[in-house]
C-alpha cells in the first residue's frame, strides 16, 4: 500500500509540473478538518441516534490547480468561461469513526428480555480510511472577481473519485468477548459476499465518489477560509467491518458512505 501510494503521489507531481510548465497554471495549498458522521450497518436507517452516535473526526490535505492566474507571470490568463469558474483539486485525507448499535432493536425494553438485542447492542467497532484523489469544483461566481476582493465569499459546488483505503475494527463486549458463537449476533453469523461471516476485520480498498458544496472567504489577498458538506459513497459495503448478507437479510440494500463537514484554510502560492 506504501509503495502505491507513493507512485500515486509521484505521478500527480508530475502531471502537475508538466501541467505548469506548459499553461502556467498557479496553486493553492490548504489543510481541512471537521466532523464526520459515518452511515453503515451499525445501527438504523434514519435513527437520529444512530446519525449522532456514529461519528468520528477527518483530516486532510489539499492541492488546487487555479486556471485564472499564472504564477510564473504575476498575470491573470486568457478569460473563458472554464478558467473563471472551475479549480482542480488534489486531496489527502483520513477519517476515523467509532461506530455502534442503536436504534429500536437495542431499546432498554428489548436489551432486558432478548439474548440476540443484547448480542447486537454488544458488537461495537470503528473503521479508520484514508482517501487520495480529485474533484472538480465549479464557482457560480467569477474567481477573479473574488480574488480581488478581500472580504467576498466564492460557493462552489464539486464532483470527483477517490480511491480509499479502509481498516474496520469489529468487536464485541458479550460473553467472553471472542468473535465467536454464541457471542456474535446470529445475522453477522452466516457467510457474506465470498467471506465466512458477514463482518471482517480485513483491510480493504475500494473507489469512492465524493460530492460537496461549501463556500470559501476572502481572509487576505493571499488566503481564503473554506466551508464544505462532502458526501461520499463507497463501492464496498465492507468499509465499516459489517455486511450482513444481501441475499438474505434484503434490507441491507446500500454500500457505506459518509457525510463530512469541513473547515479549511487555504493559501495562495506566487
Amino acid at each position: 500500500m506504501p509503495r502505491i501510494l507513493s507512485l500515486i503521489v509521484l505521478f500527480s507531481l508530475g502531471l502537475i509540473n508538466t501541467a505548469h510548465a506548459q499553461f502556467g497554471f498557479s496553486h493553492e495549498i490548504g489543510v481541512i478538518a471537521g466532523p464526520v458522521a459515518f452511515q453503515s450497518d451499525y445501527g438504523v436507517r434514519h435513527d437520529f441516534d444512530t446519525n449522532s452516535g456514529n461519528t468520528g473526526i477527518g483530516i486532510g490535505l489539499v492541492h488546487y490547480l487555479n486556471f485564472s492566474y499564472r504564477a510564473d507571470c504575476n498575470c491573470y490568463t486568457p478569460e473563458n468561461f472554464f478558467n473563471d469558474h472551475f479549480k482542480l483539486r488534489t486531496e489527502l485525507s483520513y477519517t476515523k469513526t467509532k461506530l455502534n448499535h442503536f436504534g429500536e432493536w437495542v431499546t432498554p425494553e428489548k436489551l432486558a428480555t432478548s439474548i440476540p438485542a443484547q448480542q447486537l447492542k454488544a458488537m461495537h467497532g470503528s473503521t479508520a480510511v484514508t482517501n487520495i484523489g480529485m474533484q472538480l469544483e465549479y464557482f457560480p461566481l467569477s474567481i477573479r472577481d473574488f480574488t480581488s476582493s478581500t472580504g467576498s465569499f466564492a460557493p462552489f459546488i464539486s464532483l470527483g473519485a477517490q480511491y480509499s483505503f479502509f481498516k474496520p475494527e469489529v468487536e464485541t463486549s458479550f460473553g467472553d468477548g471472542r468473535l465467536t458463537q454464541p457471542n456474535i449476533f446470529p445475522k453477522y453469523w452466516e457467510p457474506s459476499e465470498g467471506k465466512s461471516h458477514g463482518f471482517s476485520n480485513e483491510r480493504g480498498s475500494t473507489l469512492s465518489i465524493v460530492s460537496s458544496v461549501g463556500t470559501r472567504y476572502k481572509l487576505t489577498p493571499l488566503s481564503d477560509l473554506m466551508i464544505d458538506l462532502r458526501f461520499q459513497y463507497f463501492n464496498s459495503n465492507w468499509v465499516d467491518g459489517l455486511n450482513p448478507n444481501p441475499d438474505v437479510y434484503t434490507e441491507n440494500k446500500a454500500n457505506d458512505w459518509l457525510v463530512w463537514l469541513n473547515f479549511g484554510y487555504i493559501y495562495y502560492l506566487n
